[in-house]
């Protein structure tokens, strides 16, 4: 089938989440689909990527957003628009006029748009539209809101504005697509309730299992813990990381005196540059993941809201490394407690952390399990594979 597929990010290198799903699906999906990808780039270097998108799509268009997030012309724009400053940022008038164009030009079968907030770019047609939501995203920032610090009080009414305005919006496009779905059955449930909508597929997320599982390093001798490895532009991420500093592992430390902290991610050092040189903490950006998952000895991940699913939870898995986390972070994996997830509330995991680190037989038996869940259950492959039935369906039912 012929797809015109829209993202908010160009889908290569795979850094974020995001780009690691759309890019493992365009190179499955490119099998038994044409694609050609419309997508949004912050700096002309980023266009050296096209060409590896290339191999897979037929073709690749690019067009810019604003470099930097917090411009004034963003801002002020945001205030004077029914829109909330995600769709703001990312709306290009160049993208939205390119996609009319094509839509004269060529005949395609259908439109994916990935996240809501391209939905602006697509003019009105009768080619199906489907929607597919990575997470849910005015709940990310209403809970960013209101965690906000005492003393920055009198922004929480300001950004509450926005807050509701991407709500109206996020629901609003659930309603206008044609077809809708979203990478977990909580995500489901929640959609569902807001929009009315029962006809949501899933299409969760996945790992390069291969890739993961193939080695590139070994386990360090001494503990050592993992957070990562993660994009620190995610809001999640970034109080992820600061439960884990400020709460968690000074409660860890105090118990296992040789144990270390690695904090891996995109921007990391920058977002948390407060505790760099703490002792026993190290906080990089590292070129292969895989380096990070295999030399740990546990993933612990202490958050606090949800969403969608974690990329970065299958690519641990996958390399056999165990997760402590809480409920809210097993999100949208199917697994049971212990097997390959340790779940526990947050004001438990320093000591479920401890006795683990003292039981190393235990924490390798969790990570065999969690290695075997994703092989059998969270490949790409696989979920490509439904991605292109739910293609097929929407294709046969055409009017």
């Amino acid at each position: 089938m012929k797809i015109l597929m829209l993202t908010p990010y160009l889908p290569y290198p795979p850094n974020s989440g995001g780009q690691v799903r759309s890019y493992n699906l365009i190179k499955n999906l490119a099998k038994n689909h044409e694609i050609t990808l419309f997508s949004l780039i912050k700096e002309e270097k980023e266009k050296r990527y096209i060409k590896e998108l290339k191999k897979y799509c037929k073709k690749v268009r690019v067009f810019y957003r604003s470099s930097r997030p917090w411009t004034l012309k963003n801002i002020f724009k945001t205030a004077f628009s029914f829109y909330p400053f995600l769709v703001i940022r990312n709306f290009s008038p160049d993208e939205k006029k390119a996609v009319e164009e094509e839509l004269e030009k060529e005949k395609y079968d259908i439109i994916h748009a990935e996240n809501f907030y391209v939905m602006p770019h697509i003019p009105k047609t009768k080619i199906p539209i489907l929607l597919t939501e990575q997470t849910i995203l005015y709940r990310v920032f209403q809970h960013f809101v209101e965690t906000l610090p005492w003393y920055l009080f009198f922004l929480k009414p300001i950004l509450m504005i926005d807050v509701w305005k991407l709500k109206y919006w996020e629901v609003y496009f659930w309603k206008k697509a044609d077809w809708l779905a979203a990478v977990s059955d909580e995500d489901k449930k929640f959609i569902s309730q807001l929009s009315g909508r029962k006809d949501i597929e899933i299409i969760p997320n996945g790992v390069d299992f291969d890739y993961f599982s193939q080695k590139v390093s070994s386990k360090s001798k001494i503990p050592l813990l993992l957070f990562g490895a993660a994009d620190f532009h995610w809001l999640q991420n970034k109080e992820g990381a600061e439960i884990l500093l400020r709460i968690i592992w000074p409660k860890i430390k105090r118990k296992i005196k040789n144990v270390h902290l690695w904090i891996v991610g995109k921007i990391a050092p920058q977002v948390l540059k407060e505790f760099i040189g703490e002792k026993g903490v190290t906080i990089e950006e590292i070129d292969d993941s895989r380096k990070a998952y295999q030399r740990a000895w546990a993933l612990v991940a202490p958050m606090r809201s949800g969403g969608g699913s974690r990329t970065k939870f299958f690519e641990a898995m996958a390399s056999g490394l165990p997760i402590i986390t809480t409920s809210k972070g097993a999100e949208g994996i199917e697994v049971e407690n212990g097997q390959g997830i340790i779940i526990e509330r947050e004001e438990k995991i320093a000591k479920r952390v401890v006795d683990l680190l003292l039981h190393p037989t235990q924490l390798k038996k969790i990570g065999i399990n969690g290695k075997k869940l994703v092989k059998e259950k969270y490949d790409w492959a696989k979920s490509a594979q439904k991605l292109s039935y739910l293609y097929e369906k929407i294709g046969g039912k055409k009017t």
